[in-house]
């Protein structure tokens, strides 16, 4: 009698900590299908699978609309604090002064940032908080039924045939003039490059600014608007292509523009790289500046990259915080003693 072998099920695939992808998923959303949300969840997840990050020295922060409800859908083992509405910069200042050590990302929308939180967003920016702000831009009040937000285009128009008059809020602009370090606009519809600036943000220290456009697909997704599917496919200019590549041996390469070059890796897999022809400062300041303001005159959104200073000290290292999180002093560390007190007191 023949024998049978059952083929044996394949061990999941996991990253360098060991963990399979499922240990980064968050609950089953309950936002629109099609929203891109959903979609910028889905990069997180990947983002944070492909560099390693362990989901318990995460913090996810939050404040009110429909992005701030997207923490819940990615990263279920992380701490997370969903605040009032346009307050998550304070929190966020606040627990990563406690707790130095963790790896903090902040969602929030265009109406959460660029109107009842504008003023929180400013002070951040220039503090260089070592946190990931990811702006979910549509453009529109998705929970209050499709209003105008601060960062609608001027003359776009709503379902209802109403034409925006007020000029928009450029967070990135506003971004860099302020002090973020690390300064970003993409697609939720561009899975590669929104991915590759992920995990660069991840690698980065200090603040890291990404404006998102994420199409609204029930109140901001027809014609006429400037925050739809098809109007941001075709009005999209790419800046510049961008990977991210973790740190080992360093391979140098000489090439000349246009050309192609293959390189191995350590793994023994090998790279075609092309140099382009554009050549892209993303450490100008006024050079990034520049191109968001001629881009937007021609009614096109850039995105890559805008603007990086790997510099500029954080703000726990300008606060002079001590290597030991605050959240972990004891009692005995934090109590002046009887001696110290009676000095201050003369």
């Amino acid at each position: 009698m023949a024998t049978t072998t059952a083929t044996p099920t394949p061990a999941p695939k996991v990253n360098r900590l060991g963990l399979p992808i499922l240990d980064y998923r968050g609950g089953k959303t309950t936002l629109c299908a099609g929203c891109g949300h959903n979609a910028i969840s889905e990069r997180i997840i990947d983002a944070l699978y492909e560099m390693g990050v362990q989901p318990e020295r995460v913090m996810k922060l939050s404040g009110i609309g429909c992005s701030s409800k997207s923490p819940a859908y990615f990263l279920s083992r992380a701490h997370s604090f969903n605040s009032v509405h346009g307050r998550m910069p304070s929190v966020a200042t606040g627990a990563l002064l406690g707790n130095k050590t963790m790896t903090a990302l902040g969602v929030s929308g265009d109406g959460d940032t660029a109107s009842i939180g504008m003023g929180q967003f400013v002070h951040l920016m220039r503090r260089n908080l070592p946190l990931i702000y990811i702006i979910e831009d549509n453009g529109v009040y998705g929970l209050t039924k499709g209003q105008f937000s601060a960062t609608a285009d001027i003359g776009s128009k709503l379902k209802t045939g109403v034409i925006n008059d007020l000029p928009a809020i450029d967070t990135c602009s506003l971004a860099i003039q302020l002090g973020a370090t690390f300064v970003g606009r993409s697609f939720s519809g561009d899975k590669k490059q929104l991915l590759a600036m992920l995990k660069a943000a991840l690698a980065h220290k200090g603040t890291v600014m990404l404006d998102v456009i994420s199409p609204c697909v029930t109140f901001n997704d027809h014609e006429g608007s400037t925050k739809s599917y098809a109007y941001v496919k075709e009005h999209d200019v790419v800046l510049h292509t961008a990977d991210y590549i973790a740190g080992g041996r360093e391979i140098v390469v000489d090439y000349e523009p246009g050309s192609v070059h293959d390189v191995e890796l350590d793994d023994g897999s090998h790279v075609l790289l092309r140099k382009l022809d554009v050549d892209y400062d993303p450490t100008d300041a006024l050079g990034a500046l520049r191109i968001i303001h001629e881009t937007a005159d021609r009614g096109e959104f850039v995105t890559g990259l805008l603007y990086v200073d790997t510099q500029d000290r954080d703000l726990c290292e300008r606060e002079r915080l001590i290597p030991t999180p605050l959240a972990h002093l004891d009692e005995e560390s934090l109590r002046i003693s009887r001696e110290d007190w009676e000095k201050l007191m003369q």
